[in-house]
């Protein structure tokens, strides 16, 4: 008589783990002098159009104090939409920054958007490699500005906007109130301040 073994088997399906989704920001450099509604558009259609989780104002220079408030103004119930704090103190260049956040936050994605008119600089620019090699570059196209490098460029296009901080400061500084290109309370605050006048 022969015996016949079996061994029984359980199958397991063996769940596939999920990809790890990272975690994508964009870095919005600039002297923001002052902040008016084209960067405010340029900010929240990048952040959409990339799906970044939030778009981080960085600005240039802080004059007195007035850029940042002036920035906080703007920012203040825009969603995703924020200023960082620490960069308004800042005397860092910008390659600084970004690489003091990259080592903070290793698990984030940085996308650096760029207005047109400065791409063609982007040569020129102290750190432009280091810089490329912790984030992505995002142009955004600007009236006026038809340029074309050889950086990796992600570009978004965006209604176009020929406002820049030079003409509102223009305008203040010859008595003509920039009416709807500024939201209402950082213009309030400019009156208040005196500012370009």
């Amino acid at each position: 008589m022969s015996l016949e073994l079996l061994t029984p088997f359980t199958k397991v399906e063996l769940q596939e783990e999920p990809p790890r989704v990272r975690r994508a920001i964009g870095l919005f450099w600039g002297n923001f002098n002052p902040v008016h509604i084209a960067h405010l558009t340029i900010a929240d259609q990048v952040r959409q159009q990339l799906n970044l989780e939030q778009v981080i104002f960085l600005p240039e220079h802080n004059t007195e104090g007035h850029i940042t408030r002036m920035l906080e103004l703007a920012l203040e119930g825009k969603e995703g939409l924020r200023l960082n704090q620490c960069r308004c103190q800042s005397k860092e260049g910008i390659y600084e920054t970004v690489k003091e956040l990259k080592e903070e936050y290793p698990e984030i994605d940085f996308y650096f958007i760029i207005g047109g008119d400065l791409i063609g600089s982007l040569s020129r620019w102290k750190n432009i490699e280091k810089l490329l090699e912790l984030v992505q570059l995002v142009g955004v196209r600007r009236p006026r500005f038809r340029v074309g490098t050889s950086y990796p460029i992600l570009w978004v296009d965006v209604p176009g906007m020929d406002i820049s901080g030079n003409m509102v400061r223009e305008q203040l500084s010859r008595g003509i109130v920039p009416n709807f290109l500024l939201s209402p309370k950082v213009l309030d605050y400019i009156k208040k301040e005196g500012l370009y006048v």
